[in-house]
């Protein structure tokens, strides 16, 4: 043991000689060239590298992110502390920490509210009407496209593909190519919907935040995103079976309370863009005004609760089932997706313990200087390289945490260029079935039927749609470059 804290103690010291030549009390300590950055680095690495491979090892992605997050920060903390700056990694990380609250608190909010429409039936209503309806596969195919796309940007991209996936597997059970290539076309769906709403992606939901783009200006990606969506849709259209699924007679009735929900729903969006817009406050606090709407409804629902089984001589309205369960809010906050709001902690912290060693200043010039220069762009047009190769990287890496570098580096940029890289963040991850979270839960619900392979094989279309919504915004909104 003893001998073990000494070769602790020798390396420790090797590393805060090193940083002591780049600070002294007081000041940032650039870390980028010594031992414990190049540490920190490879951690974060690996750490990646398990979450990439979630689909095959099962193992949760939240879990190597956080033990990451702990570990780098405890060695910008150890060797700030042996500098003499005993708080300063202290108040580093109570400044990510500041801005994954406000994250969280807004997700989780959505997230109940989705809960909460599922447990009323109002997505298995939905599917069960699409299912009878008896149209051919191509009717289905732009379909379940349209409704991705436009219904992602109120209900974030990764319950929509879900939603829709569960639909084409209902109706294209017998037929595995149409699955394939409907679960293709609806991460593509979602994921452009998603850029144009900050509530449809987490991305463009921390630009929002961080007050960077205005609510409404997000809308002038609308364009852009139809041209990303239509260009691969168009191209796999003729790769979509010829023939009809047979029809399914499936009826859903929606339980007790579902419209006032989606009200509800509604109304707590416009709490958070007007507290955002008008009070500029952070919209996580209309956000959570919005999760009081829900939480006094479900108190009224629970006090007004009637067994599905006496239905015949409830009063009811619109038809609605009653509940074998009393409505819980608490029940529908629990089922939030808990990974997925602790992977985003994980990130957040890991993405600013890089910040606070100097490596994201040092990309901000590579990428938002040298790229542009390099190849003689004008100073409106510079960081044009360097968001286009956002959205590529998004496909590899995933859009969170490149998208949430790219605001910690903050580089000067126009408005249009701020739009641009929220475009090509949100749309970029739709190139490869991995990239996005969309992607990655279909492989999983659609196992067999729908995989990365299968997805890569319609990478150049997807690629094309990629490209012309690039050019597509900077013609459409050439003005606010």
């Amino acid at each position: 043991m003893k001998t073990l804290l000494s070769v602790a103690a020798v390396l420790g010291s090797l590393w805060c000689s090193q940083a002591s030549a780049a600070g002294s009390a007081g000041t940032f300590i650039d870390l980028t060239s010594h031992g414990v950055g190049f540490a920190a680095l490879l951690i974060f690495v690996v750490a990646y590298a398990v979450v990439m491979a979630e689909e095959f090892t099962d193992l949760r992605k939240s879990k190597p992110v956080i033990l990451a997050a702990g570990i780098m920060w405890g060695m910008v903390a150890f060797v700030y502390t042996a500098n003499g700056q005993l708080h300063a990694a202290e108040e580093a990380v109570r400044h990510n920490i500041l801005e994954y609250a406000e994250l969280f608190l807004f997700l989780l909010v959505a997230m109940t509210y989705i809960n909460a429409m599922d447990e009323r039936q109002v997505f298995d209503a939905l599917r069960a009407w699409l299912v009878r309806k008896g149209f051919s596969y191509r009717q289905l195919f732009w379909i379940t496209g349209w409704i991705a796309f436009f219904l992602s940007p109120i209900a974030d991209n990764l319950t929509t593909a879900l939603l829709m996936c569960a639909v084409i597997m209902a109706v294209g059970a017998d037929n595995p190519r149409f699955v394939g290539l409907g679960a293709i076309n609806i991460v593509v769906a979602a994921n452009a919907g998603g850029a144009f709403s900050p509530f449809g992606d987490i991305t463009t939901l921390m630009v929002w935040q961080k007050g960077i783009v205005d609510f409404w200006t997000f809308f002038n990606l609308v364009i852009p995103s139809v041209v990303n969506y239509v260009i691969p849709a168009a191209i796999m259209h003729f790769a979509v079976p010829k023939v009809s699924p047979r029809a399914v007679d499936e009826t859903v009735q929606l339980k007790r309370g579902a419209y006032v929900i989606m009200g509800l729903f509604l109304a707590t969006i416009a709490t958070a863009v007007s507290f955002h817009n008008f009070l500029h406050l952070p919209p996580m606090v209309g956000m959570m005004t919005g999760l009081a709407y829900l939480q006094f409804f479900g108190y009224y629902l629970k006090k007004s609760h009637y067994p599905a089984v006496d239905m015949k001589d409830a009063d009811q309205d619109h038809g609605e089932l009653g509940d074998f369960v009393p409505f819980d809010v608490f029940n529908k906050i629990a089922r939030a997706e808990w990974d997925t709001l602790l992977f985003f902690y994980g990130v957040v912290l890991c993405v600013g313990a890089l910040g606070q060693m100097g490596y994201l200043a040092l990309a901000s010039q590579a990428m938002y200087t040298d790229w542009g220069t390099t190849l003689g762009l004008s100073d409106p047009f510079l960081a044009t390289p360097a968001n286009i190769m956002v959205g590529v990287l998004s496909a590899i890496v995933d859009n969170i945490p490149v998208m949430f570098a790219v605001l910690t580096m903050n580089p000067v940029m126009s408005e249009g260029q701020w739009l641009l890289v929220t475009l090509t963040a949100g749309v970029g991850g739709s190139m490869l079935s991995i990239g996005s979270a969309a992607g990655v839960a279909l492989m999983g619900q659609a196992r067999g039927k729908y995989t990365f392979f299968g997805h890569l094989k319609w990478t150049p279309a997807i690629a094309l749609g990629y490209v012309a919504s690039i050019i597509a915004h900077m013609w459409v909104n050439a003005d606010r470059f």
